[in-house]
């Protein structure tokens, strides 16, 4: 069998905005929460949370998946994951591990419970994200939605939404 100008599909991401609500200013609420493009290939996204009242001993997070058809439809996954424990084992659950992998290296929420300080997420770039949706998991083109709520104390303290275009 002979091959005739095999390809390889790679998936660009860009980052089209993101939007985080404090739903508990006097729990917690954000110093900043953007996307700074660099120039017309590097953009990145930051955010930083003020932690109003620490330690914080229990959290959870609800991580959703949608893809824009005609309205922003549930794709792929819709997990809850008590973030102590998980940050404890990090190999307990396949879906979050890839989902915390996103952002991981760019964060200093790196270690288990309690968090006394700030959560920072400083210079996720687009250059790591083509990674993880190309080699890891492919994703199919197209604008979506990563839909985030975090609970303290079983309370939603806060939602994360960022969108992105998969080309």
């Amino acid at each position: 069998m002979h091959l005739v100008g095999a390809t390889q599909i790679i998936s660009r991401v860009e980052f089209t905005n993101v939007k985080c609500t404090s739903h508990d200013p006097e729990f917690a609420n954000f110093d900043y929460c953007l996307l700074k493009s660099v120039n017309r290939t590097y953009k990145y996204l930051s955010l930083k949370v003020n932690l109003v009242k620490k330690p914080i001993t229990k959290i959870k997070v609800n991580v959703a998946l949608f893809q824009r058809l005609n309205g922003y439809k549930p794709f792929l996954y819709n997990v809850t994951v008590d973030a102590c424990k998980f940050l404890k084992n990090q190999k307990s659950n396949p879906v979050a591990t890839y989902i915390y992998s996103f952002f991981k290296s760019h964060s200093n929420m790196n270690h288990t419970c309690p968090f006394d300080h700030d959560i920072i997420l400083e210079r996720l770039n687009t250059n790591f994200l083509n990674m993880q949706v190309t080699d890891v998991l492919p994703v199919p083109h197209g604008d979506y939605l990563f839909h985030s709520n975090w609970f303290a104390y079983d309370i939603n303290r806060a939602t994360v939404n960022v969108y992105v275009t998969i080309s």
